[in-house]
């Protein structure tokens, strides 16, 4: 599987958490996607954590999820085991020890998320400024 660009809710990434996976991305196509450390995998994993044949990802018209297909070493859904679950933006899944963060958008980081941030403050802070004016007047 290619790696992957910006991060979408019609083609989300999985972002490598782990050593050695750290800031790779993976495009999450539409339908079942195999992961695994055999080479036949959709998403392979070269991690001796990580089973030959060890989840999957269903990606349906907008809706997520993972199922672990009996690996020896699980799949975690945010520090949780599980057989299968719904993932959501910001998600932290596991396989073995391999480690990633489901997105569905670019994270709201830089200078836009920024702005917001000094607007909302100078926002309440026009707001206490009216209450004192009304309140001394």
């Amino acid at each position: 599987m290619p790696a992957a660009g910006r991060a979408s809710v019609s083609e989300p990434v999985l972002e490598g958490a782990s050593p050695g996976f750290e800031g790779r991305r993976f495009s999450l196509r539409p339908g079942r996607l195999t992961i695994g450390r055999r080479g036949d995998n959709d998403l392979v994993l070269d991690d001796m954590s990580v089973s030959a044949s060890h989840a999957w990802i269903m990606i349906q018209q907008g809706h997520y999820a993972v199922m672990n297909t009996l690996s020896t070493n699980g799949t975690f859904v945010n520090g949780k085991r599980i057989h299968e679950a719904s993932l959501k933006h910001g998600d932290r899944v596991r396989f073995g020890q391999v480690e990633f963060t489901f997105l569905t958008r670019e994270r709201d980081t830089g200078p836009s998320a920024a702005r917001r941030g000094w607007f909302a403050l100078s926002a309440v802070a026009l707001l206490a400024l009216g209450a004192v004016a009304w309140w001394l007047i």
